[in-house]
């Protein structure tokens, strides 16, 4: 695997395993706490037994925010759950963030979470499947060479679909709108890839490593004009198929609210470098944790999103 990927650490879980047989690869037993903080790189992976027939997550979002501390847990951005199939679907996500709160889904965790299915189920060469999640279906594809590639979907553009208060701009989409946090006036673009964003390249040109984020990254994320709460995106373009963003994400608390990756966020400022003019349909986007290769089609509007995972932990939780 690529040492460059863009990195954000999950802690996988497997609640009904299509295959229970398959042979363990060196798990530990681990308490919820108290346990040394897994290295932060593209995925911490964990099994767990449980029914097969299970369809809630057996772990409790307090028992994820204990796992997800990097002093006395595993130490992640959140909890990603294997749920079984719905609605015609191979497997169901379900995540808690690092401070418990459910999302609707992750574009990193997508990545995350068909790698540990290739493992459980020992998949080889290229493979595909569909995963229900609470943004509706994503398709990853495992491809030969190790990477993910993961269709996620159409970006929604609607105002009140994103949501925010904030008013059309252009076509009933939100670009270039300004919105005021802490005196200062920012132009924003907003976006759902499933989940919030608000995409901002600033009023000048906008140096993101000069960015004190966890002082503007909260301000962003509880605006009054967005009512869910939003994943926020500082970005510099560096041409107009490379940009470079930070994040705050959503739900993911003061002390690493600045995550090192964001899949659906670099899904999100693509299609906002585009709708403002400032880039081409397929970028590569760098984020702190290393670059991914985002592409929003014109033939069928679906974001697609490429880049690696990898496994850095084997654990069971132990109740």
């Amino acid at each position: 695997m690529s040492p460059a990927a863009a990195t954000t650490t999950f802690v996988a879980i497997s609640i009904a395993v299509p295959n229970p047989t398959a042979p363990s690869r060196g798990r530990v037993r681990l308490p919820l706490g108290g346990v040394p903080a897994a290295p932060r790189r593209a995925v911490a992976s964990m099994a767990v037994s449980a029914p097969r027939d299970s369809s809630v997550p057996k772990v409790t979002p307090e028992e994820a925010a204990k796992l997800c501390d990097r002093n006395f847990g595993i130490g992640a951005d959140g909890v990603i759950f294997v749920m079984p199939g719905v609605n015609g679907a191979d497997y169901t996500m379900r995540i808690f963030n690092s401070d418990g709160s459910e999302p609707e889904m992750c574009g990193n965790g997508v990545r995350c979470f068909a790698r540990f299915i290739a493992e459980i189920e020992n998949l080889q060469g290229t493979n595909r499947f569909t995963i229900h999640t609470g943004a509706g279906k994503i398709v990853p594809e495992i491809q030969s060479d190790g990477q993910v590639k993961v269709d996620m979907g159409e970006p929604i553009l609607s105002g009140l679909d994103i949501p925010t208060k904030l008013l059309a701009t252009k076509n009933k989409a939100v670009v270039q709108a300004e919105l005021a946090v802490e005196g200062l006036t920012w132009h924003v673009t907003c976006v759902s890839m499933g989940n919030p964003h608000c995409v901002t390249f600033g009023a000048n040109e906008l140096k993101v490593d000069d960015l004190k984020l966890s002082e503007i990254g909260p301000k962003f994320e509880h605006h009054e004009m967005f009512p869910a709460r939003t994943n926020t995106e500082f970005v510099q373009v560096l041409s107009r198929s490379h940009l470079k963003m930070r994040v705050w994400e959503r739900g993911a608390g003061l002390t690493v609210g600045a995550t090192l990756a964001c899949g659906t966020g670099a899904c999100a400022v693509v299609v906002a470098a585009v709708l403002e003019g400032r880039a081409e349909r397929k970028c590569v986007v760098d984020l702190p944790g290393g670059p991914l290769e985002i592409e929003w089609r014109e033939d069928d509007n679906h974001v697609y999103m490429t880049g690696p995972a990898e496994v850095v932990f084997y654990g069971s939780v132990v109740h």
